[in-house]
């Protein structure tokens, strides 16, 4: 493989890697609703700041969110929408998970 697919691959790892954390799949599912600062973001996962703003900042490194500073309150929101297929994809391995469990047993 060459270093420019290898480069690829890693780049999307790094993605992947940044979703791969519950409160962050629900901080992208509250984002594809709108945006929502730090504050609301904390509120709803029930983790202190600091935790919240990490899961933030690994989102931001790989590109998944974007935030703009307004006064004293920083919003974050998706910065490219189209995740939601990705979801949709993996509640699609789920289901098929499911029903070839439920064939199974």
């Amino acid at each position: 493989m060459d270093s420019k697919t290898q480069a690829r691959y890693r780049a999307r790892a790094k993605v992947i890697k940044a979703m791969a954390h519950p409160s962050r799949l629900l901080i992208i599912d509250q984002l594809i609703e709108g945006e929502q600062c730090v504050f609301e973001l904390t509120e709803m996962i029930g983790a202190d700041k600091s935790t919240v703003s990490k899961h933030l900042s690994v989102l931001r490194e790989a590109g998944i969110v974007q935030d703009e500073k307004r006064g004293l309150q920083v919003y974050y929101s998706l910065r490219v929408p189209c995740i939601t297929n990705f979801f949709s994809c993996v509640e699609a391995v789920l289901k098929s998970n499911t029903e070839a469990q439920g064939a199974i047993g």
